[in-house]
C-alpha cells in the first residue's frame, strides 16, 4: 500500500542503523527490529512556516501539519486534540524554598491521556493507508485510546492487556467497541501476541514504536511546549518514562524545531522517571549501558510506567545522556503522597505516573540534581479521576445530623 498525497516527509530512518525506507509506504520496525523516524524536508518547512504563521492558527495538534507525518490533502481522525495548559504548583513548590513548577496537563485530551496525541496519528495514518484493522499491548490508556480513534476512523481494534490493567481503562476500551483481551503476563509479553497476529495478517500492530507515527503524535508535546515557552525550552523536564515515545518524540521535535529557525540550540535536561519496582532506563542509565536489560517481575501502581522492556530503549538512553539529563526511580510512598500534595495544596489530581514526576523532582532536589531556581516542567500524562483514589469520608444519618454540627 502506499499514498501519493503531498507531504513534507522524504523518507523514514532507522533509528539504529540509518538506512532510509520509502516514505508513503506501509512500516513497522526497520529490518535491523528498531523503530523507524520519520525524516522531513526542514528546509522546506522553514519556508512554509514561522511563528506568526503557527501564532495565527487555531491551537491545537494540527496546526502543526508541515511537522507531520499524515499528507497534506487527508483528513486526519480528530476527537478535538487541544493544546493542553501548563499549570502551576505555586504552594507545593513554595514549600521546597523552590521556583514554581509548571505542570503540563495531558489529562485534558480526548480519552483522558496523553495517548491520544499518538494514537490520533497512527490511526489518521492507518485509515490513510486503506488499513481496517488495528492492535496493540497496553496497561490501561493506549488501548482507550485506540479503542476510541478505530471507532470514529470506523476501524476495528484488539487491544490485549495485563491482569493488573486498571478496570476502568479496560471498561472504556469495550465501551468504544474494541475487542479486549486480559492476559496472565506483562505489557511485553502481550506485545509478542499482537505482533504474531500482525504476521499473520489478522490486523497492523501500532504498538509503542513499533509503527513510525505515534511517535510523530506525541512530539507534538514538545512543539507545543515550545511556543508556549515563548519559543524558548524550560531547564529540566521531568517525564514518565514507560516506553519513552514521548520523549523520544520530544527530543527529536526540539531537533526539528531548531532546523527551521523556530527555536535556538539551547535544551532542556531530559529526566527519565520510573518506579523503584520497575526501572529497567534507571539501571541502564547509572551502569552506562546503551541497551536496557528486561526488568523480571515489575510492579507499581503508576501502570502506565510499568514496562519492564522497551524497543526504544537506546533512543530514550541517547535522548537522557545528549541533554545532560538523568534517569531516577522512586518508590510506591512516595509517588502516592506527591499525588496526594498536588491535589490538596494546588488542586491538580495527578495520575500515578504525574505523581511519580513529582517525587522524582522531590527525589533529585535532595540529591543535588536540579536547582531550587531552576525552571522545571513536569508531564503528568492522565487525568487522575481515571484511576482508583481512597474514600475516607465518614457517613451520616440525615436523621441525627444538624447544619450547626456536622
Amino acid at each position: 500500500m502506499t499514498n501519493r498525497l503531498p507531504s513534507f516527509v522524504t523518507h523514514l530512518e532507522c533509528s539504529l542503523t540509518g538506512e532510509h525506507y520509502a516514505a508513503g509506504e506501509v512500516h513497522n520496525l526497520s529490518k535491523a527490529g528498531r523503530p523507524l523516524l520519520v525524516r522531513y524536508d526542514l528546509d522546506a518547512v522553514g519556508e512554509a512556516l514561522s511563528r506568526e504563521i503557527l501564532a495565527a492558527r487555531a491551537p491545537g495538534m494540527w496546526k502543526w501539519r508541515e511537522l507531520l507525518p499524515l499528507p497534506l490533502g487527508a483528513e486526519p481522525v480528530t476527537l478535538g486534540e487541544i493544546e493542553t495548559p501548563l499549570l502551576p504548583l505555586d504552594r507545593l513548590s513554595a514549600k521546597a524554598g523552590a521556583r514554581p513548577l509548571l505542570v503540563k496537563d495531558e489529562g485534558r485530551l480526548p480519552t483522558g491521556s496523553f495517548k491520544a496525541r499518538g494514537l490520533a496519528m497512527a490511526v489518521s495514518m492507518a485509515r490513510n493507508f486503506g488499513i481496517e484493522a488495528l492492535a496493540l499491548p497496553t496497561n490501561g490508556n493506549a488501548g482507550a485510546a485506540l479503542a476510541a480513534y478505530a471507532a470514529a476512523a470506523g476501524m476495528a481494534a484488539t487491544v490485549i492487556c495485563p491482569e493488573e490493567t486498571p478496570a476502568v481503562n479496560v471498561a472504556e476500551a469495550e465501551a468504544y467497541g474494541a475487542r479486549v483481551l486480559i492476559a496472565d503476563g506483562q505489557i511485553d509479553e502481550c506485545g509478542r501476541l499482537v505482533g504474531e497476529g500482525a504476521a499473520a495478517g489478522r490486523w497492523f500492530d501500532v504498538s509503542t514504536l513499533k509503527e513510525p507515527y505515534r511517535a510523530e503524535g506525541k512530539k507534538v508535546m514538545g512543539l507545543e511546549l515550545a511556543e508556549q515557552y515563548g519559543w524558548e525550552l524550560p531547564d529540566v523536564i521531568f517525564y514518565p518514562t514507560g516506553g519513552g515515545t514521548g520523549l523520544i518524540g520530544m527530543w527529536k521535535a526540539f531537533a526539528e524545531l531548531e532546523a527551521v529557525g523556530l527555536i535556538g540550540p539551547e535544551r532542556p535536561r531530559m529526566v527519565a522517571v520510573q518506579a523503584t519496582g520497575c526501572a529497567p532506563m534507571v539501571r541502564a542509565f547509572e551502569q552506562g549501558d546503551e541497551f536496557a536489560e528486561r526488568w523480571e517481575q515489575p510492579a507499581t501502581v503508576a501502570t502506565g510506567i510499568r514496562v519492564p522492556k522497551a524497543v526504544g530503549d537506546f533512543l530514550i538512553l541517547r535522548a537522557v545522556r545528549e541533554s545532560g539529563g538523568f534517569a531516577i526511580a522512586v518508590e510506591e510512598e512516595a509517588i502516592l503522597a506527591a499525588v496526594h500534595d498536588a491535589a490538596r495544596d494546588d488542586g491538580l489530581l495527578l495520575c500515578p505516573e504525574g505523581g511519580a514526576v513529582l517525587a522524582g523532582w522531590r527525589a533529585a532536589l535532595e540529591r543535588g540534581l536540579v536547582g531550587r531556581d531552576e525552571r522545571v516542567l513536569l508531564f503528568n500524562c492522565a487525568a487522575g479521576n481515571k484511576y482508583p483514589l481512597p474514600l475516607t469520608a465518614p457517613r451520616i444519618r440525615l436523621a441525627d445530623s444538624h447544619g450547626a454540627t456536622v
